[in-house]
């Protein structure tokens, strides 16, 4: 048993809820491998957990999906890992601690040119990145793709793998700074969408021809607004809540608006098989060490400053990648 700090959730609620304590962690069971984090990733998926949105299985329960340290223990049956070996993972609950335990079938090693911080940042917004732009749509030459929330962690990935694929791509901002952001990491054209009407801005930059793609990591707030940038066929990929889930969802207006498909997908589907993790993060790591996408590190914190991070990030303050470290 080792006494660690770590954040955990004793009730839902605001970022208050957040408490830094210690917890003691038993040695790696069988499929599991210690982990010492030298670096933890922020998700607006840390905030579904903290406020209820998303159930975890426990209470009191340790937020955060993304990790990246050094292990240092390994428990029976564990043979692809051994102590020493740099590792990283994503959608595996429990990361704001100095150490934890992780199935092993959740880790992947790291290539020696990737540091800690660039996979803490990048191993669940990177990979999500490489789900929809990889298989949820495969982005092609002359796609003409909407972003939601351009310059939010997933955002500045995924305009610059789109760009390196093909795409034209068009982003929504919340200020002239996220958008010059933007527009230096894969962006065409940008929209301010606080100032703007942003369907009929993406009618005028696009001629009237509209979207292939709508990629909303938004929800509530751009809904069914986003539906009005597709050309007929588009497909509606929302795959993030930060202004709150959709609640009125319609079958008909997808019909209404030209037999426009939609989907809801999530990162663990994509991941599920050991298999097909290795292949979404091995994608990853080759795009990132050609330079085809750059992982933008913009904020960090102390864990124990985890109350202010989430404040941030739901204030809409932050850009790219946020990192807490231990």
């Amino acid at each position: 048993m080792v006494m660690v700090h770590a954040v955990q959730v004793h009730q839902t609620g605001g970022p208050e809820v957040l408490t830094y304590e210690e917890v003691v962690v038993p040695p790696p069971g069988p499929g599991q491998v210690q982990v010492r984090h030298t670096a933890i990733g922020l998700n607006f998926i840390d905030v579904y957990f903290r406020t209820g949105l998303y159930k975890a299985a426990t209470m009191p329960f340790i937020p955060g999906n993304e990790g990246a340290g050094v292990v240092e223990a390994v428990g029976p049956d564990v043979t692809d890992f051994h102590p020493g070996d740099r590792v990283a993972y994503a959608m595996t609950i429990g990361a704001y601690a100095e150490l934890r335990n992780v199935p092993a079938a959740a880790l992947v090693h790291l290539p020696a040119a990737i540091d800690d911080r660039t996979a803490a940042a990048m191993m669940l917004k990177g990979m999500t990145a490489q789900y929809l732009v990889r298989r949820t749509h495969h982005i092609k030459p002359g796609d003409v793709i909407l972003v939601q929330a351009a310059a939010g962690g997933v955002g500045l990935i995924l305009c610059q793998w789109a760009k390196h694929l093909g795409a034209t791509v068009i982003g929504t901002v919340g200020s002239k700074d996220k958008g010059e952001l933007a527009l230096a990491n894969g962006c065409d054209e940008v929209i301010l969408y606080r100032d703007e009407d942003f369907v009929h801005r993406v009618k005028e930059i696009t001629s009237g021809k509209l979207c292939d793609v709508v990629y909303d990591g938004v929800g509530q707030a751009t809904y069914p607004a986003s539906l009005d940038c597709l050309k007929p066929l588009g497909l509606f990929v929302s795959f993030g809540n930060a202004s709150g889930a959709i609640k009125n969802f319609d079958l008909l207006h997808l019909s209404a608006k030209g037999s426009l498909f939609a989907t809801r997908p999530t990162l663990g589907t994509f991941v599920a098989k050991r298999a097909d993790l290795i292949a979404t993060a091995n994608d990853l790591f080759e795009a990132v060490l050609t330079g085809a996408v750059k992982i933008p590190i913009h904020q960090t914190y102390a864990l124990k400053d985890v109350q202010k991070a989430h404040r941030d990030l739901e204030g809409r303050n932050t850009t790219g990648a946020t990192l807490l470290l231990p």
